[in-house]
Formats: structure tokens, C-alpha cells, sequence
């Protein structure tokens, strides 16, 4: 990538120094950019060439010689923090989240403040079709980066169509209604095999809070809220709330009467897929996709009949009402380095390629690739040709990540392999549009808190042990709520003054 003459450890060392520098309305030094050097993270196995096709059409659409420097996923965070303290800095960089050295900088003034450009309507395609996410990928209200869109909706209820089939019942609808089933799956021979070898629910080991676990979901389906609740104007972490507590209840008679795979504190997630194969267990609680992906292993087992093993359900109504778990929405964002980009009318440079970037067009090269060469259009659908799938890896490895999709995402669909594939897919899609009404997003996401910033992994596993430890059975309630005021007293108290404090300034 081409030398930049500021390093953007030196812009985060002095804000007033980086407002004489930058803040020059495109009246300074800089000239107009002849290309666009772009960091950003690669899955596939090996990176695009330089001259790769793809390359070459997104140049084009964006005006400007696209450069990327792609570095694998695995080294992208060491990676990201040295070249935030170097000299070589590119003009666009894929930020993977709001760690401590992003926020630091970004509030220094190291990177763009970009809300008004684009509240401003003139880049169509980065306007947000979810303002809600949007908030929640900024920092304490202001806007950093263009957010790389992710399916808002994910959490869902996955079980065994055939034990529910064999057992007369229909799927789950309530919370109430997945405990029954759960029971029934333990105890009512859903198999048929005259052994007692079954269990209902499956849960690998899953720490944390707030990470959309299995534990996550059926907290907000209580109402408990997500991560964060508002009560009177104020915002209280929701395990403080008695819908939590009630929740935890839930979750902890569920492992007492043996409806849960015994190995729920210890089985690799790796494995998640195991016992719903092998007919050990018959629910899963994770992202849609696993559907999907279940509904294929089975085909490859019982390809004549794998249409009878898998059902899928969207979130369930809990006691207390109807509220859905969403996820963030994002996946890091696309944010542009005053080191690199010197005056606003570069800026308003980069922005107008990356509108151009997140037409429907770049869409579908970034997504699925050269359409006639690894892919073709059949009935408004995308095809791909296995011949080329190495390359069509490389695109959805790499090139994906670029993309933004905030206003939408108008790529091709994927064509399906069977009926039944297509109305699974189609499900899916009903699932996010349903529970996408009922979300309850965290209050809280845009709010960055100092003390939570230095100290929240270990907050966060005071609150987790004493829920994993009170759903085991080792704990009562009175340990539970001793945790939580371990947590107050250890920083706890002061993330919550620290985040009201943040709130009030934005309400």
C-alpha cells in the first residue's frame, strides 16, 4: 500500500492537533485520490491476486483502482493493531469490532466521524435500512464506520420432525410448550426403540452473557431484555431484572430433570451436530443456518427421506409476552483513517465508491462472482458451476467481506437443489420477517463504557460462573444474587452510572 505521510498513532496522541490538520474542508495538501487502498480479512484459502476478475469489475464500478491487502482472519486483529501504529496506512479498513485501541482512536479523532455524510442522502446505498443497527455499531452516538449488514434475526428452535411425528405433537410455540416437548423427548420413547437413550435439549458449553447462547435466547424470551433493560428511563443489566431470575428458573429444572444432555457444561461446540444426528437429542436452539445445514447431513445419511428429520420454529412466546433475540446486525464496519484520507473532499471520494460498492451489482460480483464464468441466472437465480468452485470460495471468502448491504441486499438468491430445500429456505425467511416485529434490541449497544472497556471480560464471567453454577444446581438463588452484587461491587456499579450517564447525553 502506498505511504501515508501521518501515522494515526500520532492523530489518536493529539484531536487538537488532528482538527488543524484535517479539518480543512479539502482546501490542504491532499490531492484527489487516484485509487482506494483497502485492509480487510480473508476466510478463503488462499487471497485474490492482484489481478483477480473481480478486482477489476469493482474497479471499474467504483472509479477509483481498487488495492486490497488482504490478511488472513486468524492474524487480523494483531494485524489491525499494527498498522494503527504505523506510518503505512490504507484509506479504508474492515475494523472487526469497538475494542479498546478502535475507540480510543476513533474519539481522538483518527477516523472519520461519519454521521452527517451519511444522514446526509447523498450515498443512496449506504442510507440504513435499520437505524437501530446503525446506533448500535457507533460509538456513544457517533457514526465511525459504513456497518457490514448481518441478518438481524438468527435464533430459532431446531428439532426432530420424526420424534415429533412419532410422538403426536405439534412444534413449540410457547416456552411452556418446548419444556413439554423437552420432557417428551426424555421420557416418552420418541425413537420408539423401547430404551431409555434420549434427551430433549442439547447445549454445548457456552460461556458469557449476551452472546446469543441457547441460555441468551430464553432470558429475553422471558422478557428479561437483552443484555441491557430500560425501567423508568434508566438502564439496569438485565440480570437484575426477575424475569432473568424466572428465566434461570426455567433453565435450571430443565437440567434437574435430565431433559438437557448431561455434558451441557463440557461438550465442544464442535459437536453440537452429534446427538441430533445420532437421535441422542432432539433440540438445538442456535442460528437458522444449522437447519440447513442439519437437513444436508441428513441427506447425505438417508437421502430418500431426509425431508422427515428436521423442523424449524421461529422464537418462542415466553410468559411474560412475546420478545425476540436479534443479533447485533452487524459484523465490524468499513471505517475510513484520517491518516490516509486527509481532506473531506477525499473523503467524500471514498464515499461515493463505496455507494458505488454496494450497488446490486457489486453485490452479486462480491457475493457469488463472474456471472457466465463459476455462475449463471436461471429463473432469477443464482447457479453455480462445481467445476469453478474453488474460485466461487475465494469470492465468498474474501470479497464478501467488503460488502456492506446496509440498504439492502439485492444479490441474486441462491437456487435451491430440491423442493424441500427451497421451502426450507423460504421458512427462514418468513422466521426473520416474523420475529424481526417482536426484536428487543440492547438499549445499551452504542454506549461505550471506560470501566466496561478495561474490565468487562471479567464482569462478564462473574455474571456467567454464577449462571452456569445456579443452572447446575450448585448454587441457590441467594449465591446467585451474591454474584451479582460481587459484580456491583467489583466495577459493576460504576459500567451502570457510566452507561446512564451515556444515555442521558444521547435522550
Amino acid at each position: 500500500m502506498k505511504s501515508k505521510r501521518i501515522p494515526l498513532a500520532v492523530l489518536a496522541a493529539s484531536s487538537l492537533a488532528l482538527t488543524t490538520a484535517c479539518s480543512d474542508g479539502g482546501e490542504g495538501s491532499g490531492e484527489p485520490l487516484e485509487s482506494l487502498t483497502i485492509m480487510a480479512p480473508f476466510f478463503s484459502a488462499v487471497p485474490p491476486e492482484e489481478d483477480d476478475p473481480i478486482d477489476e469489475a469493482l474497479s471499474e464500478l467504483a472509479g477509483l483502482d481498487l488495492s486490497v491487502q488482504w490478511v488472513p482472519n486468524t492474524d487480523y486483529g494483531s494485524k489491525t493493531n499494527t498498522v494503527l501504529a504505523g506510518d503505512d496506512i490504507p484509506d479504508v479498513m474492515v475494523i472487526q469490532g469497538k475494542d479498546q485501541s478502535f475507540v480510543q482512536t476513533a474519539e481522538a479523532g483518527g477516523f472519520w466521524d461519519l454521521t452527517d455524510y451519511l444522514a446526509s442522502g447523498d450515498y443512496p446505498n449506504l442510507v440504513t435500512e435499520n437505524p437501530q443497527v446503525q446506533e448500535a455499531s457507533s460509538v456513544n452516538g457517533k457514526v465511525y464506520g459504513v456497518y457490514r449488514a448481518r441478518d438481524v434475526i438468527r435464533t430459532s428452535v431446531i428439532l426432530r420432525q420424526d420424534w415429533l411425528d412419532n410422538l403426536g405433537l405439534a412444534a413449540p410455540q410457547t416456552t411452556a410448550d418446548l419444556y413439554e416437548i423437552a420432557r417428551a423427548f426424555t421420557e416418552d420413547d420418541p425413537d420408539g426403540n423401547g430404551q431409555d437413550d434420549t434427551y430433549g435439549m442439547i447445549n454445548p458449553a457456552w460461556g458469557g452473557i449476551g452472546n446469543g447462547s441457547p441460555y441468551d435466547a430464553m432470558e429475553v424470551w422471558h422478557g428479561s431484555g437483552n443484555l441491557w433493560t430500560e425501567e423508568g428511563g434508566e438502564l439496569a443489566p438485565a440480570f437484575t431484572t426477575d424475569e432473568w431470575v424466572q428465566a434461570l428458573r426455567y433453565e435450571r429444572d430443565l437440567v434437574a430433570n435430565g431433559y438437557v444432555n448431561p455434558d451441557y457444561a463440557t461438550m465442544d461446540p464442535a459437536t453440537w451436530n452429534e446427538p441430533f444426528l445420532n437421535g441422542k437429542g432432539g433440540i438445538i436452539i442456535d442460528v437458522q443456518s444449522r437447519a440447513t445445514q442439519l437437513a444436508g447431513l441428513f441427506k447425505e445419511q438417508d437421502p430418500d427421506n431426509y425431508d422427515r428429520y428436521v423442523a424449524l420454529v421461529g422464537q418462542l412466546d415466553g410468559p411474560n409476552g412475546t420478545y425476540a433475540l436479534p443479533t447485533a446486525g452487524y459484523s465490524g464496519f468499513l471505517a475510513v483513517p484520517r491518516a490516509g484520507v486527509q481532506t473531506e473532499d477525499q473523503l467524500k471520494q471514498v464515499l461515493a465508491a463505496l455507494n458505488e460498492l454496494n450497488t446490486t451489482e457489486a453485490q452479486n460480483l462480491m457475493n457469488h462472482g463472474i456471472e457466465g464464468d463459476n455462475f449463471t441466472v436461471v429463473d432469477g437465480e443464482a447457479v453455480f458451476d462445481p467445476a469453478k468452485q474453488d474460485f466461487t470460495d475465494q469470492v465468498t471468502g474474501a470479497w464478501a467481506q467488503l460488502g456492506t448491504n446496509v440498504a439492502g441486499y439485492d444479490a441474486y438468491p441462491i437456487q435451491q437443489e430440491t423442493e424441500y430445500d427451497q421451502a426450507l429456505y423460504q421458512l427462514r425467511l418468513d422466521l426473520q420477517a416474523e420475529d424481526a416485529a417482536n426484536a428487543v434490541f440492547n438499549p445499551a449497544a452504542a454506549l461505550v463504557s471506560p470501566t466496561y472497556t478495561t474490565s468487562g471480560a471479567q464482569l462478564d464471567t462473574i455474571i456467567a460462573d454464577a449462571r452456569i453454577q445456579y443452572i447446575a444446581g450448585q448454587i441457590d438463588e441467594a449465591g446467585l444474587q451474591a454474584a451479582i452484587e460481587t459484580w456491583r461491587s467489583s466495577g459493576g456499579d460504576d459500567v451502570t452510572q457510566e452507561i446512564n450517564d451515556l444515555y442521558a447525553d444521547l435522550n
